[in-house]
């Protein structure tokens, strides 16, 4: 786009702002990058392109500039970045205080949730909301402890659950799940037939982990801290799924929820390590930004939740029902 192609000084702004193109452009200033937007919207990227390209010729100034393969914001681009997220941000928390104004039975809720919650837990509670409330429309997007911390601090999602929540940032907090770490290894290794086993033992394994960001991961490195031990980390794997495989074919050991082995100590696959200091208790938390108004329709799954959660654990369907293996 040369410099040329629209006049920053005699064409007139426009008085209406197009605010499906102002999100647009929003989006693709975060990502600073016209694909990753893309996706992000589900829209092709040509029809994006377009839609930047017009707003830069209703606003008569650059938004962007190539600089090689990457994409940065011009001066007046950084301007309209920083004035219209607040903006957005606001029409949308009009929208949901419109919406506030309905019973809830309508409506959307995005949720957020730590890995092993999200994968193991949580689909089974919004399943259960869903079928109470069919005409409200969920999406689950399950990330390591520190996406979900990001996407609440950027307003971009209503609820997140997660293990451990920070005070600093004025969360609203509704008990979840509560959830117990193990360390699981193959039946034959030569920990699983013995008991107490020393944390100095376990820490002298090798570990196969999660990637940096996961919540388990800091929950581990914590309790071996404070016992003066580091654990000898010999695989970071991308998910909970191939650290059970890896220990299964005897690559390691590894810490996991109890929640996410259920069916591989029913088969035998693994077995539960009796070492000192486990099991790691912790409990899965409801949370949501207090600074930003929930529609009635993610109160309503906020407290469907909490609540089923209750109800799973007062008739013995919480962590407990795992212990016993």
């Amino acid at each position: 786009m040369s410099e040329s192609a629209y006049s920053t000084s005699t064409q007139r702004r426009p008085t209406h702002w197009n605010l499906h193109r102002l999100r647009i452009f929003v989006t693709v200033a975060r990502h600073l990058s016209f694909t990753k937007a893309a996706a992000e919207l589900a829209i092709a990227q040509p029809a994006l392109s377009h839609q930047v390209k017009a707003l830069e010729q209703e606003l008569g100034v650059e938004l962007f500039e190539r600089r090689g393969r990457r994409i940065e914001l011009t001066e007046p681009g950084r301007l309209v970045a920083a004035t219209s997220g607040d903006v957005l941000q606001r029409l949308d928390e009009a929208a949901r205080g419109l919406a506030d104004l309905e019973t809830g039975a309508r409506g959307t809720v995005d949720v957020a949730a730590d890995t092993t919650s999200g994968i193991y837990a949580v689909p089974t509670a919004l399943g259960a909301f869903h079928r109470a409330h069919p005409a409200v429309e969920i999406t689950l997007r399950v990330h390591n402890r520190t996406e979900v911390l990001r996407r609440l601090s950027e307003w971009a999602c209503d609820l997140a659950v997660m293990a451990d929540p920070p005070t600093e940032i004025g969360l609203g907090v509704l008990p979840f799940l509560s959830d117990l770490l193990v360390v699981v290894a193959p039946p034959d290794h030569p920990l699983s037939n013995l008991r107490a086993v020393p944390l100095a033992d376990v820490a002298g394994e090798r570990f196969l982990v999660r990637e940096q960001g996961s919540g388990t991961l800091a929950a581990t490195e914590r309790l071996f801290a404070r016992a003066g031990l580091s654990i000898d980390v010999a695989m970071e794997l991308g998910s909970t799924g191939a650290i059970k495989r890896g220990v299964a074919a005897g690559l390691g050991i590894a810490v996991v929820s109890l929640w996410s082995v259920d069916l591989e100590l029913d088969s035998s696959l693994l077995t539960v390590v009796d070492a000192v200091g486990f099991p790691i208790e912790r409990r899965w938390s409801i949370v949501n930004l207090r600074a930003r108004r929930l529609s009635a329709a993610a109160r309503r799954c906020r407290d469907f939740l909490a609540a089923h959660a209750a109800q799973m654990e007062a008739t013995g369907h919480g962590a407990g029902h795992l212990v016993d293996r």
